[in-house]
Formats: C-alpha cells, sequence, structure tokens
C-alpha cells in the first residue's frame, strides 16, 4: 500500500493563542542550507525599538502572509511601506531597514528568506 504524502510543515501551526504586543517575536527556521536560510516570523502587534535599524549581510525576501505591516527603509525618510496579505518586497542586503509596525491585535506571519 502507497503511503499518501504528508506536509514537511505547516506555516500556521504554533501560532500563539493571544496576540500580546509585549511578547517577542517569534523566529522559526524552517530550511537551512549554505548561503541561504528560510524562516517563518510571527509578530503581535511588535516593532523595532526606537533608533533601531536592521543592517543584514544576506539579502531578504520577504512575503506577509496574515496580518499587516509596515516597513521603513533608511534611505527613504519619512516613507513607509505599507504591507498586507500577500505583498512581498525584496530588502538588499545593507540596506537599512525596520519594522514600524505590525496590526495590533492581530497575529502577523511572514515569511522570509535570507541569501547571498
Amino acid at each position: 500500500m502507497d503511503t499518501p504524502p504528508l506536509p514537511d510543515t505547516n506555516l500556521f501551526a504554533g501560532l500563539p493563542s493571544s496576540r500580546d504586543p509585549n511578547a517577542t517575536e517569534q523566529f522559526t527556521t524552517l530550511l537551512a542550507r549554505p548561503g541561504m536560510r528560510l524562516e517563518r516570523i510571527v509578530s503581535t502587534g511588535q516593532a523595532s525599538p526606537p533608533g533601531f535599524w536592521y543592517d543584514q549581510a544576506q539579502h531578504e525576501w520577504v512575503a506577509l502572509l496574515t496580518g499587516g505591516a509596515g516597513l521603513a527603509f533608511a534611505d527613504t525618510p519619512g516613507q513607509t511601506l505599507v504591507l498586507k496579505p500577500g505583498d512581498a518586497v525584496t530588502i538588499a542586503a545593507h540596506r537599512q531597514h525596520r519594522v514600524e509596525w505590525t496590526t495590533p491585535g492581530e497575529t502577523t506571519v511572514w515569511l522570509a528568506i535570507h541569501y547571498d
């Protein structure tokens, strides 16, 4: 008898049951290979600390699966890129960026690929 194929994981499994903005974001590595990492990020109202900018050595492609978020980039001051489910953006290595907000009271799920 053939065994039916099963998924490796479910991107929505294990989400927090309460949406606590004081909780920390969850970062789960789903796949890692030399020069590449795939991760799920779960936010529940978090934002980058004031004055903090990510400055990553790898490129990042990120897609928003649920929720909402605003990204800011140091090279476009005063502008916020608003993401809704289905939106994706590529962030070049060393392009400084920050999470301005994620939707309070809602679980925001991101899928991110970090690559050389």
